[in-house]
């Protein structure tokens, strides 16, 4: 009687395999690829799970991908660098998006990204070197009745002006 218990108690693993590193986030990676049979066409729904799993996409973590899904790796980083959503280097601990569609950039959003490139030292597309502010702008986020507008770490701000946004900001660079 104690076998038959046993044996229902035995879990069946995945047959899902580790990663070289041990690093366990690789594991869900391979969970997501397996679940899509190494399909070629779920390249962005692994990229997806690889940026929730790393923070960004790594060099070593494309490789993976590559190999993984039986792709050129020109293929896989042509994918991530196409779409704005995936980052291939770690972002900061607050992130701050400004819009430069046609409404905002009409309305001061050029001179918002200006005043924030000057205060911060980084250009768009970058991060401070103590960690705390990505710069990043979008091409619109479709909130043109409340031009110009800037995302603070996923909250939209409508009617920006530089002295708002480097307020803001100036908060951010303070926590450490």
């Amino acid at each position: 009687m104690q076998t038959a218990v046993k044996s229902k108690a035995k879990e069946t693993k995945p047959d899902v395999q580790e990663h070289p590193s041990g690093d366990k986030r690789f594991k869900a990676l391979e969970i997501t690829m397996k679940r899509n049979q190494y399909r070629q066409d779920s390249l962005i729904e692994v990229l997806h799970k690889a940026q929730e799993a790393f923070g960004y996409l790594e060099e070593d973590v494309l490789i993976y991908i590559a190999r993984g899904l039986k792709l050129p790796l020109s293929k896989v980083y042509g994918v991530a660098t196409f779409y704005h959503l995936f980052s291939l280097k770690p972002s900061g601990a607050h992130t701050c998006i400004v819009c430069l569609g046609t409404a905002c950039y009409v309305k001061g959003g050029g001179e918002v990204l200006s005043a924030l490139e000057k205060h911060t030292g980084i250009k768009a597309g970058e991060t401070t070197p103590d960690g705390q502010v990505s710069l990043l702008t979008a091409r619109c986020i479709g909130a043109c009745g409340i031009a110009p507008a800037v995302v603070f770490d996923g909250a939209v701000a409508p009617k920006q002006t530089p002295e708002s946004v480097l307020e803001k900001i100036k908060e951010w660079m303070k926590q450490k």
